[in-house]
């Protein structure tokens, strides 16, 4: 690991913008249909759950990233293969985020750029930043955050003033009763994007006070997730059910309803300009973390070494991941959903139990 320190604010900054990726764009927890604020809420509430499992954790390898750690609790070998899987997992996720980035870019603005030009540009950019360090991308996050609040307050006063807003799309509450809520939260809204905050578990050794750990994670944490639900809210209220379960974006489509006086329209670019945002810090951050993940299990000197090469394995594999888009999100509600508990609940807790009952057997032979 790169010698480098996080302030509280920088680490906030991140994990908040993580939070939001592509879940504010897309039509995140429609799976609970009007319900999906609460969903995003629930899913929030397992978070928290699982948060302190990794946190668990922390306390007891304060100094050391997730793939350092899981070699002391399990061993050397299978700690390594452990390590290996978080490699591939990791990069994979940031192969979706430039992805989904893309697919954004090409039906909304950029409709007859090749996918390949926007991958490149894009993962060039964000190993520009990697090469420079963390605490260049955390000390970018500071600046981005402010901005990406003042994007976000402007685009809801335009909606709310806009008179585009039913309310009524939005009852009767629990029309369906809990199943589908419920389903959705463990399906859908814990996995992405609370489960994925994992990748933060490689980059809590950088935080300059670790005392704070706690209070950061369940403050970002929870303050994206209220923002998500008030965004689905919102898109509900605007679009209704029907028309957020067909659309692919739809708070593009909401904010592309603001017409204020026959002035103020075409707002689109506010969400674009978000998108590119959020997505810039998720897509940065777990590149990152595999970058570091790869340098500390196969032993190498520095992170800047094989950032542009990976780099270059993200944008092959962002282009093989589906021929369409529709391939591309059938494998994230059919194929993803299944392998992500794996690695943000049930290795973590494994780590766990196994971490705790050595320690305490450990404690009692002295």
């Amino acid at each position: 690991m790169e010698k480098a320190k996080l302030s509280v604010i920088q680490l906030f900054a991140m994990m908040f913008m993580f939070e939001m990726g592509t879940s504010l764009v897309v039509s995140y927890g429609i799976g609970a249909k009007k319900d999906a604020w609460l969903a995003i809420l629930l899913g929030m509430s397992n978070g928290i759950v699982i948060f302190f499992i990794y946190y668990r954790l922390f306390l007891q390898y304060p100094t050391l990233s997730l793939t350092r750690y899981t070699q002391k609790i399990v061993g050397k070998y299978i700690g390594w293969f452990v390590g290996f899987l978080y490699i591939i997992y990791f990069l994979y996720i940031t192969s979706r985020q430039v992805r989904d980035f893309s697919e954004l870019l090409v039906s909304s603005t950029m409709t007859e750029t090749p996918l390949l030009a926007i991958h490149i540009s894009f993962v060039l950019v964000i190993c520009y930043v990697l090469y420079l360090g963390i605490e260049v991308l955390g000390r970018t996050a500071e600046v981005f955050i402010i901005i990406l609040l003042l994007f976000g307050i402007a685009a809801n006063f335009f909606i709310l003033v806009s008179g585009s807003i039913n309310i009524t799309h939005l009852r009767p509450f629990l029309e369906e009763g809990w199943k589908p809520i419920i389903e959705t939260a463990i399906h859908d809204t814990t996995p992405f994007p609370f489960g994925e905050l994992i990748v933060f578990t490689m980059i809590l050794p950088y935080l300059n006070k670790p005392e704070s750990v706690r209070k950061v994670w369940l403050t970002a944490l929870i303050a994206g997730g209220l923002v998500l639900s008030w965004t689905a809210s919102i898109n509900i209220a605007v679009l209704g059910v029907d028309v957020m379960e067909r659309t692919t974006f739809p708070t593009l489509t909401t904010i592309g309803k603001v017409n204020l006086l026959e002035f103020i329209q075409r707002l689109d670019a506010i969400v674009v300009f978000t998108l590119f945002i959020t997505v810039f810090f998720k897509a940065s951050i777990f590149l990152y973390v595999t970058v570091i993940s790869v340098v500390d299990l196969f032993k190498l000197d520095n992170h800047q070494q094989i950032l542009f090469p990976i780099g270059g394995i993200i944008v092959f594999s962002s282009m093989m991941i589906a021929s369409n888009f529709s391939e591309y999100m059938e494998e994230a509600r059919n194929v993803l959903r299944y392998y992500h508990p794996l690695f943000f609940f049930i290795i973590p807790l494994i780590l766990l139990i196994i971490a705790t009952v050595r320690n305490r057997f450990k404690n009692k032979l002295n």
